[in-house]
């Protein structure tokens, strides 16, 4: 197998050995005098001809490298921001190609295992929920008012809720797009989950191309979560802005640290030291995973006087 140090050294003594030959005859068949000028200001001239001579032969085995390079760092940053079944070309029989071979392994096999563990995850949850059933049947059966019964319901119901949002979650991992796609109005939608927290939306009609129940649960989410942990939404607001939708939902709580901004939209985080525990701990993960599986973005920032505002900025359908 041709190695790259290989075509670069056979390159340089092939360009030594021309230019050898080429002097010694010119050195032989010249005069005295001449001879004496091309060891002295001549030798200049075939320095910089021969270094010339070099870069041009070595320019195209530099070039093609760093152009495969390129694309395997463009395969490689497009892994690393999901997309598990990007491949990269694998070209010629160097290390880059062996480095391309071996990416393409890799990431085969990381797909393989992320798959994987979704599916199982996914049946987990589902099949947990029979179980759950049989216990809720068998709760019905109980005496009215005894209270570890109710405290069991109580519990199976949180439970549920919770295999419900790892259900949701794991599908979005595994979607590009969302599985319906039709035109919704955000601020008729963003309206009607509002009224269930006896809140009103301000704005303007604009249409989004999507999933309306993800994009519902995604309102809703953002409006529970407010409701869990700053009493409630005091602002919900929804306007075009460059060219898309931007949904503002704001609250009048303790606010968020600048730190943890960011890190409440990862699954199961919460932050202990406030005793913030209520909720399933997916609500936010779950925001931004349909943000981003319609093309947008949500992201938490301050509220003028107090408070949090999370911005979710959604691609308008027209």
């Amino acid at each position: 197998m041709r190695r790259l140090h290989l075509k670069l050294y056979l390159t340089i003594v092939g360009v030594l050995v021309l230019f050898t030959v080429v002097t010694a005859g010119i050195w032989h068949t010249s005069n005295s005098r001449y001879r004496f000028l091309l060891h002295g200001t001549h030798i200049v001239l075939i320095l910089g001809v021969l270094g010339a001579s070099i870069a041009m032969l070595a320019y195209p085995i530099v070039r093609g490298l760093t152009a495969r390079l390129a694309r395997l760092n463009e395969g490689v940053q497009k892994f690393g921001t999901g997309e598990l079944a990007t491949r990269v070309a694998v070209e010629g029989q160097d290390e880059v190609a062996a480095l391309a071979a071996s990416f393409n392994d890799s990431a085969q096999r990381i797909e393989q295992l992320v798959r994987a563990n979704q599916m199982l995850l996914a049946n987990c949850s589902h099949e947990l929920r029979t179980p759950l059933t049989r216990m809720r049947l068998a709760i019905e059966k109980l005496e009215p008012g005894n209270a570890a019964g109710g405290e069991l319901a109580r519990n199976i119901t949180e439970l549920d809720a919770l295999i419900g949002e790892l259900l949701l979650t794991s599908r979005l991992d595994v979607t590009r797009r969302p599985d319906r796609i039709e035109s919704v109005d955000m601020l008729a939608l963003c309206g009607e989950e509002a009224a269930h927290f006896d809140r009103e939306v301000s704005g303007e009609t604009v249409a989004v191309s999507g999933d309306a129940l993800l994009l519902r649960r995604m309102v809703r989410n953002l409006l529970e979560n407010a409701r869990l942990h700053a009493g409630g939404a005091t602002d919900v607001r929804v306007s075009r802005q460059d060219g898309g939708v931007s949904i503002v939902i704001e609250d009048a709580g303790p606010g968020i640290p600048p730190e943890d901004r960011e890190r409440i939209f990862e699954p199961f985080y919460r932050r202990r030291e406030r005793g913030e525990s209520a909720g399933t701990g997916l609500g936010l993960s779950i925001v931004r995973q349909i943000a981003r599986v319609h093309g947008g973005e949500v992201v938490c920032v301050s509220r003028d006087g107090g408070g949090s505002r999370f911005i979710v900025t959604l691609p308008s359908h027209e």
